[in-house]
C-alpha cells in the first residue's frame, strides 16, 4: 500500500537517496514493459481469452500493472513532498485498497481452476467456461472491495467535513483516525490472506492424492498442476508478509531513522515489485502454449512452431 511506498523521510536529502529512487524506476518501468507484452500476446489468441486460466492470468496481469504504476506515483509524490487534496488521495486509496486484494485472490481462484481441471476433469468443461470466468472475476473484485468497504465506513463515520478538503501527502496513514481502525484493518486483512491459505492447502493435497495415484499423461498433469499450486502459494507468502511490513517499519522506527528508511525500501522491492512481477512471468513462460505465443510474437512471426489461430 502507499504506506510501504514511501522511501523518503525527515530529514534525509534527496540526493543521498536519489539512487533508489532511480533503481526503482528503473524496475518499475521494466516490469510494466514486460506485464503489457503478455497482456498483448494474450489477446492476439483467440484461445487465450476463451480459456478460464487464461483469463485469470491476464486478470493478475492487469491487476499488477495497475498497482504498480499507481504506487509508483504515489511514491515519487511522497519522495518529493507533493501534497494533494484528500477527496483524491481517498480515490487512490479506493483503487488500490481493491487491487491489493485482487491479484491474491485471483491466483487462489488459479488454484481452484486447476484443482477442478485435475480432480473433477469431467466437470471441468461445465464450470471454468468463459460464462463462469466472466462470473468469477466479478466475484473476485466482490470480495476484494469488502476489506475497503468496511475500512472506509469506519473513516467516513469518523472524519469532519473540512478533512476532504485539506492538502496533505498522500498516504494510508492519513485514513486511520484511531489506532484501533488500523488494528480492524490489519485482523481482516490477515483474516482473508488465512482463509486464501486454507484454500490453496487444499488444493495442493488433493492434487498431491491424484498426482500419486495417477499414471502416464494424467500423471505427468498432475504434477505440473501440483508445481503451479505451489508457485501461487510462494506468491501469496509475499503477498501476506507485505501485510506485516508496517508493523516492522513502524518498530524500526523507533530505533533508528535510517534504518528504517532501508528497510522500508527493501520491503517495497521484495514483498511489493517482486511478487507482483516475477510470479506472473514465471507462470505465463512455463506454459507451453503461452510460451510459444510469446517466442512467435517477440520473433515477429520468425518462430513457426506455435502459429497464433
Amino acid at each position: 500500500m502507499a504506506s510501504n511506498n514511501s522511501l523518503s523521510g525527515g530529514g534525509l536529502s534527496i540526493r543521498r537517496i536519489n539512487y533508489r529512487v532511480i533503481l526503482v524506476q528503473v524496475l518499475v518501468s521494466a516490469f510494466l514493459c514486460i506485464n503489457l507484452f503478455l497482456i498483448t500476446t494474450f489477446f492476439m489468441k483467440d484461445s487465450f481469452y476463451t480459456t478460464m486460466r487464461y483469463i485469470l492470468f491476464a486478470i493478475t496481469l492487469f491487476s499488477d500493472c495497475l498497482f504498480l504504476f499507481i504506487t509508483n506515483v504515489i511514491l515519487i509524490l511522497s519522495y518529493f513532498g507533493i501534497t494533494i487534496q484528500m477527496w483524491l488521495c481517498l480515490i487512490i486509496y479506493i483503487v488500490l485498497s481493491v487491487y491489493t486484494f485482487v491479484t491474491p485472490v485471483t491466483l487462489t481462484a488459479m488454484t481452484l481452476e486447476r484443482f477442478v481441471a485435475i480432480c473433477m476433469p469431467l466437470r471441468h468443461a461445465k464450470l471454468c467456461s468463459t460464462r463462469s470466468a466472466v462470473h468469477l472475476i466479478l466475484i473476485i473484485h466482490g470480495l476484494s472491495s469488502v476489506p475497503c468497504t468496511v475500512f472506509l465506513s469506519l473513516f467516513f463515520a469518523s472524519a469532519t467535513y473540512t478533512l476532504y478538503s485539506q492538502d496533505r501527502v498522500c498516504s494510508v496513514e492519513m485514513f486511520i483516525l484511531y489506532s484501533w481502525q488500523g488494528h480492524l484493518r490489519s485482523a481482516i486483512s490477515q483474516f482473508y490472506f488465512l482463509m486464501l491459505c486454507i484454500i490453496i492447502v487444499f488444493c495442493y493435497t488433493q492434487i498431491m492424492k491424484v498426482a500419486k495415484a495417477a499414471s502416464g499423461e494424467s500423471k505427468k498433469s498432475s504434477w505440473k498442476g501440483l508445481r503451479t499450486v505451489i508457485l501461487h502459494a510462494f506468491q501469496l507468502l509475499l503477498c501476506l508478509i507485505q501485510l506485516w511490513c508496517p508493523f516492522i517499519e513502524a518498530a524500526v522506527l523507533q530505533i533508528d531513522q535510517m534504518l528504517f528508511i532501508n528497510v522500508r525500501y527493501f520491503n517495497y522491492i521484495t514483498f511489493i515489485l517482486v511478487p507482483r512481477c516475477l510470479s506472473p512471468l514465471i507462470y505465463g513462460l512455463r506454459d507451453e502454449m503461452f510460451f510459444n505465443a510469446l517466442k512467435y510474437y517477440a520473433l515477429c512471426g520468425l518462430y513457426k512452431k506455435q502459429v497464433p489461430g
